[in-house]
């Protein structure tokens, strides 16, 4: 009996490429990858038209998602998180020295105000330096995957014909969160970003998550082992990437290998699976989520993720 296959859409890197290219099989399904360029394009396919059966997905984009009803669930694989001190530029022309120079600004975000990057580094922004979100002007380059979403009053779009490149090359947008640029009077705004985000981990814990993995509610109701076979299958596929990872045998490290090594002298695997481990750092996202606008009710980890995967650790 052949078993089901589920339209999948997950970026191709170190911890899923097992899955990708068949090393590790789920026991209950088989995949069906599709590709999406660019990727964040699926997360908002998948938020307006539930297009995919099981699909990689932005962590706070699926938190906003959910607390308007879209008829997906996570499992708690988290493919993807990042440090997000380096994600906030200046123009150093602009009269910009510290993060707290940011209020009474506009600063702008890429693509729309409930991007995780940009939830985090306003976060970092708070938390570390001090600074009034509320005292800033979040001008943004897109607008949101999720279309019920409202942002606060101090979030506002882009002008009409303007590109967010020229305004901060120009300084008529001081800083940016989240948006690529180089230019030669733009830098990160706090320096050695790298260095500060393990510097986080260490001392606070704080260990960003950005990526995990949604499945269409009406299958996991099918199917009621579902849940649990894809994350069974993405920590077994993740195992053997980090085991590769610490026995030397990435043939062609890329930066994020780099920065998985670094997570690793700290502490241990650089890419847990499972709400227990990870509750610390969901539960502050989610006040984040909260302080921010991004949700306005009162939101709990384990409503977040599938009953049948709720215990599991990978």
């Amino acid at each position: 009996m052949s078993l089901p296959k589920f339209k999948t859409v997950t970026r191709t890197q170190g911890n899923n490429r097992a899955l990708k290219d068949g090393t590790v099989k789920p026991k209950t399904f088989e995949f069906d990858f599709v590709d999406v360029e660019p990727l964040f394009a699926a997360f908002r396919r998948m938020v307006r038209g539930n297009e995919f059966d099981i699909c990689e997905m932005a962590i706070t984009t699926y938190i906003c998602a959910k607390s308007y009803g879209k008829r997906f669930t996570a499992v708690p694989v988290f493919l993807v998180r990042a440090f997000h001190h380096g994600a906030i530029l200046f123009n150093t022309k602009a009269g910009i020295s510290t993060p707290k120079d940011l209020e009474g600004k506009r600063v702008g975000v890429s693509r729309g105000y409930t991007v995780t990057t940009g939830v985090w580094a306003r976060a970092i922004l708070q938390e570390e330096y001090g600074v009034d979100l509320g005292k800033i002007t979040w001008v943004l380059s897109g607008d949101e995957h999720v279309e019920e979403y409202r942002a606060p009053s101090n979030v506002v779009p882009i002008e009409k014909g303007k590109n967010m490149g020229d305004m901060l090359a120009s300084g008529e947008l001081p800083a940016t969160v989240g948006f690529e640029f180089t230019h030669p009077d733009v830098k990160p705004l706090i320096p050695n970003a790298l260095e500060a985000g393990l510097a986080a981990l260490r001392q606070r814990g704080l260990y960003p998550i950005n990526h995990l993995v949604v499945i269409k509610d009406e299958l996991i109701e099918a199917h009621p082992d579902l849940a649990a076979d894809v994350f069974n299958a993405f920590a077994a596929a993740k195992r053997l990437y980090v085991e590769r990872l610490k026995a030397g045998l990435i043939a062609k490290p890329t930066a994020v290998d780099d920065m998985h090594k670094r997570v690793m002298e700290i502490i241990g695997d650089p890419l847990p699976y499972g709400i227990e481990p990870n509750r610390r750092v969901i539960d502050e996202l989610i006040r984040h989520a909260s302080t921010q606008g991004i949700v306005t009710r009162p939101v709990t980890v384990d409503e977040l993720f599938a009953k049948g995967t709720r215990g599991l650790v990978g």
